[in-house]
């Protein structure tokens, strides 16, 4: 049968196959050489191509850490933070992005999302209205406010929206609820991050903690890839400070001080308030005290802490310190007798007393209770030089206390060959040597404590986020006089209260010790000369066991010196301290040593 001619094929001739053998080489060829580079870049990444790409497309996204709250010696908040956020978004991107897609983990799938829907789901999270939300997002801008103070629960919904454009910025508010109430103590944030002033800023790196971050893919396209990269280290919050204040009484002593610096057109005033067992300090109240919300309300000067950082002469209060060197170096005793001339002088030197008397025979306890400079010369020359410059020293004059506050004055207390005529002799009183309150505090803290002298203490302790409480530990203690000194100044400073001069410090059904201090206060201009007093009041209770010191100081009040007293004052703030704390009132005898020699 005859073949088809329409359907007949030809044999191939030998160049033919030989044309069809080359080419098919060279296409599986070319096959192996890009399945091999591709397998090389996709595989292996000899290039770190990979990479490379990879470290493009990711995202980080900082995690602020909630720095740690300062809190009192009840746990009450002074100090804490809030972290929230502010919800952000590029407008051209989200505006030029008519749909994104969002992994469904019911449906284990990429849903297809439209950005009418993605704002509609934003504005329900929000609580907003969905026009306003649209307007947010809609736009030329590349960063433009969404919503503020969002909390982390809603940013994390929001972020798992994954709408275009969209980005959540962590911040941190700092809130000090009680306003002014030991603000220059706390002190107050720079730009709302770092320390400024105060506990802030000494304990900012214990306060701050460690920011964590949030990494993320975005595609080409500029969205987010959703079942890509997404990794979290989380931030770890920082430590609170557990003070040793009490709180209540703080507001009570800055009241109290307040009302006298007003009363008397006084420069300013402070109170310290202290637990002489432990060295604690329950108060430590300024004037005109800045609240760390708005710390721009008070003029820069006063937005520290006075008691610590400023340094002036003490005056009659170190008159016990005399008192305590002379009984402890065996060359007095508080019922010593000394005739005390209307003016004394020694070596040149002529020192008078703040009242007129004639010739008296007084005791050293005496001396102490009506004040007298001219006595306290007598006395304190027994000692020499070297020694009445080794007891400042020893009861830590020009010595700071280290409390974990900054600018602490140091105070001046030079050496003894450095002194001249006078003022070796005036040092015995308080004159020619500097200290703040705080140090003075400290001093009168040995003698009430039976002559063992605790570093004062601020910060009582560091609590952990996860609880955890670490205690600071304190300086170890040390003896300066003996107990039976401590136990015969003691009398000394409350026969001054129940024999003495200072009679209005006394308090219904407590045993009290004091003693006041004045002297002049340094032109303010730097030019020589004075132009004020510096009047003090401290003292302690209850006397058969002392459990709290309280010193009042007035700068350059106006009006006489002579008729100014802190006495109704520290009367007021030692009395609250005794309630506060439940002590009971005094039992025994209160301490009435002569005050003349009959």
């Amino acid at each position: 049968m005859a073949q088809n001619p329409g359907t007949s094929k030809k044999p191939k001739t030998p160049a033919a196959r030989k044309r069809l053998r080359v080419g098919l080489g060279i296409m599986l060829t070319l096959l192996l050489v890009v399945g091999g580079k591709l397998f090389m870049v996709q595989g292996l990444d000899v290039g770190g191509m990979a990479e490379a790409a990879l470290a493009s497309r990711l995202t980080p996204q900082v995690l602020p850490a909630e720095r740690g709250k300062i809190v009192d010696a009840n746990g009450t908040v002074l100090a804490s933070s809030v972290i929230r956020y502010n919800i952000v978004v590029d407008q051209v991107q989200n505006t030029n992005t008519a749909s994104f897609k969002r992994y469904n983990e019911k449906t284990e799938e990429l849903d297809v999302v439209t950005r009418d829907q993605g704002i509609a789901e934003l504005a329900g999270l929000l609580g907003a209205d969905e026009s306003k939300v649209r307007d947010a997002l809609t736009g030329d801008k590349k960063y433009a406010v969404v919503a503020k103070d969002v909390k982390p629960e809603l940013e994390d919904r929001i972020s798992k929206l994954l709408i275009p454009g969209i980005v959540a910025e962590g911040v941190s508010k700092r809130v000090y609820p009680n306003g002014s109430v030991a603000g220059g103590v706390i002190g107050f944030l720079q730009d709302g991050t770092t320390g400024q002033a105060g506990i802030e800023q000494t304990q900012d790196d214990v306060l701050r903690g460690t920011e964590g971050k949030r990494v993320f893919e975005i595609g080409a396209d500029g969205l987010r890839i959703p079942v890509a990269t997404d990794e979290l280290t989380p931030a770890v919050d920082g430590s609170d400070v557990k003070l040793t204040l009490n709180t209540d009484i703080q507001y009570f002593a800055q009241q109290a001080i307040q009302n006298q610096v007003d009363k008397l057109s006084a420069e300013w005033g402070v109170i310290i308030v202290m637990d002489t067992k432990t060295g604690n300090l329950i108060a430590l109240a300024d004037t005109n005290a800045p609240d760390p919300n708005d710390p721009g309300k008070v003029d820069a000067k006063d937005r520290g802490v006075r008691s610590v950082t400023a340094a002036y002469e003490p005056g009659s209060v170190e008159k016990m310190i005399t008192a305590a060197a002379v009984i402890e170096e065996g060359k007095s005793n508080p019922l010593d007798h000394f005739t005390i001339p209307p003016s004394y002088t020694i070596d040149g030197q002529t020192f008078t007393d703040a009242f007129e008397h004639g010739t008296e025979e007084r005791t050293l306890a005496g001396i102490l209770g009506w004040s007298m400079n001219t006595g306290t010369v007598m006395a304190g020359s027994r000692l020499t030089k070297e020694q009445r410059y080794d007891w400042l020293k020893k009861f830590g004059v020009g010595e700071q206390t280290d409390i974990g506050l900054p600018a602490e004055a140091t105070g001046i207390l030079a050496k003894p060959e450095q002194w001249d005529d006078r003022q070796q002799y005036t040092v015995l009183f308080g004159q020619g040597v500097s200290q703040s309150t705080l140090q003075t505090v400290r001093a009168y803290q040995s003698i009430a404590n039976n002559g063992v002298m605790l570093q004062p203490r601020l910060i009582d302790s560091y609590i952990a986020p996860d609880g955890e409480e670490h205690k600071v530990p304190a300086k170890d203690p040390r003896q300066v006089v003996s107990k039976e000194t401590a136990e015969q100044v003691q009398d000394i400073l409350e026969s001054a209260v129940t024999e003495g001069q200072i009679k209005d410090a006394a308090i219904d059904g407590y045993r009290v010790g004091a003693k006041t201090g004045t002297s002049q206060a340094p032109r303010e201009d730097g030019l020589p000369g004075f132009d004020g007093y510096t009047a003090s009041m401290v003292g302690m209770a209850p006397m058969e066991d002392p459990r709290f010191i309280v010193e009042v100081v007035l700068q350059r009040p106006k009006g006489s010196i002579y008729g100014i007293t802190n006495g109704p004052v520290f009367r007021s703030v030692m009395a609250q301290v005794l309630r506060t704390y439940n002590v009971p009132p005094s039992t025994g005898t209160p301490a009435r040593l002569p005050q003349f020699v009959k």
